[in-house]
């Protein structure tokens, strides 16, 4: 791990019509869950070995300074490139002081993540809720085994199903992106039943799929390399099936997704997010009684 001072702490996002977001904010470079799939070792983000940690010693005070001066009051996505509740933030808590300086400022936040520390910061969460607070947790399988091979140092995803039930119990609004589906090892019926399934048992209240995965120079070799060693022989599948393709998308897609919208309309759970909607204030007119 090592210290580095920033320029930036938010960036301005445009036209996400999937999370919602207005801003995104990285408190760290680089992420410790391993993800095999991690979009974020492509080469176009110029990133060291992803297992490399910076934590941005300035981060909180720019956080501080930049809300200050914003004028749209948008919500602040917490990472894109790492996972705000990774390892890490046991011991330097950025994400926790950053949620704070947030809720000072009253600004509407998304937490996206894999982990259950998130449940550390849940009297962060319901202040943050009187003006628009989500919680968001990538599920990809609901096989804690596979879990431990595509997702190696990220928590099970039975202890995420049971940190969305704890936040759901406490009032958060909370979901799943479901993705990646990686073709030719959880672009299964039974995984898209069970993942479904135990997302209605958890209580969550939305599920975003994407049954497929993105790989680009970078993510996609490293993501060869790990395949080739669990998987013998599917790496050639791949490269077969797929070449140098940015979206590699299940060829069960279509069937998948049918599968999913049918359990979802079952269980009456939505497909898309609320998002934060600022307060309109009452106009006065000539009549007002206040005027």
């Amino acid at each position: 791990m090592k210290f580095i001072q920033s320029k930036t702490i938010l960036s301005r996002v445009q036209e996400d019509s999937f999370f919602g977001l207005s801003y995104n904010m990285n408190l760290y470079r680089g992420c410790q869950h391993g993800c095999i799939y991690c979009d974020s070792r492509s080469a176009c983000y110029r990133m060291d070995e992803l297992s490399k940690i910076y934590i941005k010693e300035n981060a909180i005070e720019l956080l501080e300074k930049e809300l200050s001066a914003k004028r749209l009051k948008g919500t602040i996505g917490t990472g894109s490139m790492n996972d705000p509740y990774m390892p890490v933030e046991k011991k330097f808590k950025h994400t926790r002081k950053a949620l704070e300086v947030i809720s000072d400022h009253r600004f509407p936040v998304h937490v996206m993540t894999k982990s259950d520390l998130v449940l550390r910061d849940l009297d962060l969460l319901l202040k943050l809720q009187e003006i628009y607070c989500a919680v968001t947790f990538t599920i990809t399988t609901a096989d804690d085994d596979l879990a431990k091979i595509i997702e190696p140092h990220a928590p099970a995803p039975s202890l995420r199903f049971k940190a969305i039930a704890s936040l759901r119990k406490a009032g958060i609004y909370t979901g799943i992106t479901m993705m990646p589906i990686l073709p030719y090892l959880n672009d299964t019926h039974k995984n898209i039943k069970e993942l479904v399934n135990l997302a209605k048992t958890a209580d969550a209240q939305y599920i975003l799929p994407y049954m497929g995965v993105t790989l680009r120079e970078g993510s996609r070799d490293y993501f060869y390399q790990q395949i080739n060693k669990s998987f013998p022989g599917l790496k050639d599948k791949y490269i077969q099936n797929f070449g140098n393709s940015y979206g590699c998308n299940s060829p069960k897609a279509n069937a998948l997704y049918t599968l999913f919208y049918e359990r979802c309309r079952l269980h009456e759970i939505p497909t898309e997010m609320q998002f934060f909607k600022p307060r309109q204030e009452p106009q006065l007119t000539l009549f007002d009684s206040r005027t």
